[in-house]
């Protein structure tokens, strides 16, 4: 039973040094342990601020595109500046020209994108800034463009015109891009009115609204050609706006059954003049048509129409153009007088009684010569003849409104 006892105490102090043992290593751990923690967490608050310090010394880096000092830079791209390591705090695009480049940054203003492209030819600064730090200046120059179209307008500039008078040009070099070239052209009136253009070939293109123009109308043609590509490799040059007038309104009619023209000027009748008018194998065009040219004396050929050697006139008096091709209202002094309102003798165009020399202020072709203007309306009707084509001139007005929306290219 001694033994037993004996077993029994050494069983309980075994038992008590081991807890002991347990507690001892328990403790040493916990400290291991706790010393562990405090030595990682020093490590990673030294390693962020490491960081900070850092990305605090590290300096915003502007880039622009183009390049510094690029001497043929594309013109056919936007400006754009960026920024590392910080955000754009302004942007200026300034050209020798006097031309700013407006632009706008991304959410982020870390980039800056020019809202059109620089023109040709041309040398900008750009001075760009990011928050914090110092302006930057950079300076390119845009290639001159290749091949270049410029376009030709009627009415000339500041001019007063008649009502029917469409604001038509003709380009340099065929377009093959109609769309970017109409685009780049707007028309607008005072008062307003909707104003369209059509396509009458690759090198023609006119402007008109759906009836002729109101009386007393300012009209201003806006030219943005500067570097559209109307063809491929072909820009343009024009940046520009001009300005017309349209003056009162009259509108001519010529009944070739009556053989009559009778003149309205804003609505009441101005005068009545009997004329003649082409002979049965040479019918005047019929339709609408506006005066395009005046001349108060012009050499006329009739080699120059395709009619051979039948006539050749040096001093044709108060000749006012209707059509390219050769159609005139004009004053006529070799004919007889018994002529005009009985007989339709002429080799197309409308003859009214003149004298040679055109200074005989008496005879119905001085009057109605200096009644007119450019862009008046003379309207031709029982002439036997089909209505002449409206790129014939400036005859436009003989496309229903439909067809003549039809012609554009937007």
């Amino acid at each position: 039973m001694g033994e037993a006892h004996i077993s029994n105490r050494s069983e309980q102090q075994r038992a008590r040094w081991s807890r002991r043992g347990v507690l001892t290593a328990l403790g040493g751990l916990s400290a291991a342990a706790l010393t562990g923690c405090t030595g990682s967490a020093d490590a990673s608050e030294s390693s962020a601020a490491t960081a900070i310090a850092r990305a605090a010394a590290e300096e915003p880096v502007i880039t622009v595109t183009p390049a510094d000092g690029t001497g043929k830079a594309s013109f056919t791209r936007p400006v754009e500046v960026t920024v590392t390591a910080g955000t754009l705090a302004s942007v200026q695009v300034t050209g020798d020209d006097g031309s700013t480049l407006a632009g706008s940054f991304d959410d982020a203003r870390t980039r800056w994108t020019s809202t059109r492209n620089p023109y040709s030819g041309t040398t900008y600064t750009v001075t760009a800034k990011a928050r914090g730090a110092e302006a930057e200046t950079v300076t390119f120059t845009t290639a001159s463009p290749g091949e270049t179209f410029v376009g030709h307008f009627t009415p000339e500039a500041g001019s007063t015109s008649g009502v029917g008078m469409p604001v038509s040009i003709d380009f340099t070099h065929a377009v093959t891009d109609r769309a970017a070239v109409e685009k780049a052209i707007t028309v607008t009136a005072e008062p307003a009115v909707d104003v369209v253009g059509h396509w009458f070939s690759d090198t023609r293109l006119d402007f008109r609204p759906e009836t002729y123009w109101a009386a007393g109308t300012t009209i201003t043609l806006s030219l943005r050609l500067k570097d559209v590509e109307g063809a491929d490799g072909v820009h343009g040059t024009q940046s520009k706006d001009v300005t017309f007038h349209i003056g009162r309104e009259q509108i001519s009619t010529v009944d070739l059954a009556t053989k009559r023209m009778t003149v309205v000027r804003d609505g009441e009748t101005l005068a009545t003049y009997p004329v003649t008018g082409g002979d049965a194998d040479h019918t005047t065009w019929s339709g609408i048509m506006v005066i395009s040219e005046r001349l108060k004396e012009t050499r006329m050929e009739s080699s120059t129409v395709g009619l051979g050697d039948e006539y050749d006139i040096a001093d044709v008096p108060h000749a006012q153009r209707l059509t390219t091709s050769g159609t005139f209202v004009h004053g006529n002094y070799w004919a007889s007088s018994s002529v005009f309102g009985s007989e339709n003798t002429s080799h197309g165009c409308i003859g009214l009684h003149d004298t040679q020399g055109a200074k005989d202020s008496s005879v119905a072709g001085y009057r109605f010569y200096e009644s007119s203007m450019l862009g008046d309306v003379v309207i031709v009707k029982n002439s036997d003849e089909e209505t002449v084509d409206p790129a014939n001139g400036l005859n436009g007005w003989n496309l229903s409104w439909e067809k003549w929306k039809a012609g554009s290219a937007l």
